[in-house]
């Protein structure tokens, strides 16, 4: 199978032509490890394979809705059993999965051929990708550019031509960053509508969620089909969907009530995300949508500080869970990952307890929003993809923080207020994306937009509990109206 054949189509494509025997059924794995070799020492997406354990499958695809489309899991969590899941961590990297995580269980029944994972930065902590046991990802768009984070080798991956899709996950915006700076679709789905057994309930309080990137949005929505739905170790069910993802993105979505706003508390946005958002208004006004400028639902410095705060405590627990599996060391981890967890642990019990009410306090303000818009309309990045590099930690910081966790000062790492500008500053180029988090709201990137470098900036889309179905009607009126599939990289 020639590249050009294999690039023509997408997961829901492939699976036909496997079906219908007019590809073997190994052809399309083939053709993904050819491309994978073509291109991955200039992008790093790929850092982990399993390319016999793929080939064993491919030969018996089943007869899922999905058989015999290659695939690549995140290096983040989705366990595979016998394998390791390194989250960027050098520790995790050695330690093979004594099972398989549910979600990824489903997605092998519906016959998508594993045969690697794709790069994340330590324990998905940032929205670059550029760990120090795997090297940075690299966009294709612009090698010199970060892909985004967390879920960035998978969004090269796919704007590479790798795979037509590739799982992700989202915490703060992993799957939706990625998405905006690769030029490629990402939704996440909203709390508990994916299973995160059964090695956990739930992860990060339902904020954290599998999902995938892909270049069309019916592989977005026949993948999530078949992994929606609860699990025995869910801790709630999730609400069933009244028909299929993947008939709902055949369906047209009427008109939709749009409220659209570019604030940010962490800086003024760049004029590329502005003219990001500018144009998906006026398309989504040409088709027929009411679209008009809002202010933020929610106080966005606050939410800023909630969700930087709930990040530093979940990341303390990430380092102390994977020392107590792994018998790490400090030597083990990123420094920042050592710094923010310091931060972390400096949290107390009822600073944490009222965080997490105010998580609910920002729910209900965004479910006021959507009594009277149906979405919420933001750029998904403020500005085009940073350089590879640029989000590093400046080498005085570094020294102090090293500093204090060596003396056992780590008092003055949130006195001084070091950790959180870090962490402000990372946050300030993807400020629109956590409060779907937060809220557990669906929301989605998609690529409408290039700059005049030709760099993706992809526009969010913020629906209502339970909104997927909307999103996906909504998503894929939009490719119809332009099209953003055979946009191609200059690799």
């Amino acid at each position: 199978m020639e590249y050009a054949e294999y690039r023509a189509q997408d997961g829901v494509g492939l699976a036909e032509l496997v079906r219908r025997g007019e590809l073997a059924a190994s052809e399309p794995l083939e053709a993904a490890l050819a491309r994978s070799a073509q291109v991955n020492g200039r992008i790093n997406a790929v850092v982990r394979r399993t390319e016999e354990w793929a080939r064993r499958t491919a030969a018996e695809p089943g007869s899922g809705a999905l058989a015999g489309v290659p695939f690549l899991l995140k290096d983040l969590q989705q366990e595979l059993a016998g394998h390791p899941s390194g989250g960027g961590n050098r520790a995790l990297a050695l330690v093979p999965a004594a099972e398989t995580a549910e979600v990824v269980r489903r997605w092998l029944e519906a016959g998508l051929v594993v045969f690697g994972r794709t790069n994340t930065p330590e324990f998905g902590a940032k929205p670059v990708t550029e760990p120090e046991t795997c090297g940075p990802s690299r966009n294709p768009w612009d090698p010199e550019r970060t892909p985004g984070g967390s879920s960035g080798g998978a969004a090269a991956a796919v704007a590479a031509g790798v795979v037509p899709l590739a799982a992700a996950s989202d915490g703060g915006g992993s799957i939706r960053i990625p998405a905006a700076c690769c030029g490629v679709f990402g939704l996440k789905p909203g709390r508990g509508l994916v299973p995160a057994g059964p090695m956990r309930a739930e992860n990060f309080h339902g904020a954290a969620v599998d999902g995938v990137v892909s270049r069309t949005v019916r592989d977005s929505a026949v993948a999530l089909d078949s992994v929606v739905g609860g699990h025995g170790t869910s801790p709630y069910a999730p609400a069933v969907p009244e028909r299929s993802f993947a008939v709902e993105s055949t369906r047209e979505p009427g008109m939709l009530r749009v409220g659209f706003t570019g604030q940010s508390a962490l800086g003024r946005p760049h004029p590329d995300a502005t003219a990001a958002l500018s144009d998906a208004a006026r398309l989504l006004e040409s088709l027929g949508h009411r679209v008009e400028p809002v202010e933020s639902p929610v106080d966005l410095e606050a939410l800023a500080v909630d969700f930087l705060r709930a990040w530093s405590v979940k990341l303390a627990a990430s380092v102390d869970e994977t020392k107590r599996l792994t018998g790490a060391t400090d030597r083990d981890f990123e420094q920042d990952s050592r710094l923010l967890a310091a931060a972390g642990r400096a949290v107390g019990a009822a600073e944490y307890s009222a965080l997490l009410d105010r998580w609910h306090g920002y729910t209900r303000r965004l479910a006021e929003f959507h009594r009277h818009h149906d979405l919420l309309l933001t750029p998904a990045l403020a500005g085009p993809p940073v350089r590879i590099g640029q989000l590093d930690t400046p080498a005085p910081l570094r020294f102090a923080g090293e500093l204090a966790l060596r003396t056992g000062a780590r008092g003055l790492l949130r006195s001084t207020g070091a950790v959180d500008r870090v962490a402000r500053e990372n946050l300030r180029h993807v400020p629109y994306t956590q409060l779907a988090n937060i809220t557990g709201r669906p929301a989605m990137s998609v690529p409408l937009y290039w700059n005049r470098q030709g760099l993706p900036l992809g526009v969010q889309f913020v629906g209502p509990l339970a909104g997927e179905g909307m999103l996906f009607r909504l998503a894929a009126q939009l490719e119809r109206a332009r099209p953003w599939a055979h946009h191609e990289p200059p690799l």
